[in-house]
């Protein structure tokens, strides 16, 4: 006499791999678009005479860009965000902390602020970085006037930078 086999209860329940698919996808899309994502209200200043930087995608270097915005409405004080997501103190201190360990000197910080931005939210960006070991903070400037509006930026940039204090 022969046995008969099983084969009933060797059914294998693919949801639950199925699940974890669909999101690790969504995870991934998600933080794509908010790496390429930048805070389009920020008026960079002028840098004439500053060093061309590649950015990240021309370099083999790893940075973060932080965008440090001027007081508005919503934000009083100012904003800092990074890829259009505004963030705190501590939450920026975890991303640059995160990013000097996993790349060491390697790792860059860039900083886009407007030029309208008060130089206290500035100082607090670099403050930060300083205490968690990154030394050089490389600042984003524009080099010429290539729309509209920021032609009628530079033309305010170069009147206010002819006022001389009076003695």
């Amino acid at each position: 006499m022969s046995k008969k086999r099983d084969n009933e209860g060797c059914d294998l329940n693919m949801t639950p791999m199925i699940d974890v698919v669909f999101q690790l996808i969504i995870f991934f899309i998600v933080t794509i678009n908010i790496a390429d994502t930048k805070d389009e209200n920020i008026q960079l200043e002028f840098g004439y005479h500053g060093q061309e930087v590649k950015t990240s995608e021309q370099s083999d270097t790893s940075a973060v860009t932080i965008d440090v915005a001027m007081p508005r409405a919503g934000f009083p004080e100012g904003r800092i965000s990074v890829g259009n997501i505004t963030i705190h103190k501590e939450n920026l201190r975890t991303i640059v902390r995160s990013g000097r360990a996993r790349f060491g000197d390697g790792f860059q910080v860039w900083v886009r602020g407007d030029w309208r931005a008060t130089h206290g939210l500035v100082r607090k960006v670099m403050d930060l970085c300083a205490e968690e070991g990154i030394g050089r903070v490389t600042f984003i400037a524009i080099s010429e006037a290539v729309t509209e509006p920021s032609r009628r930026h530079e033309k305010e940039y170069k009147e206010l930078s002819t006022i001389r204090p009076r003695n």
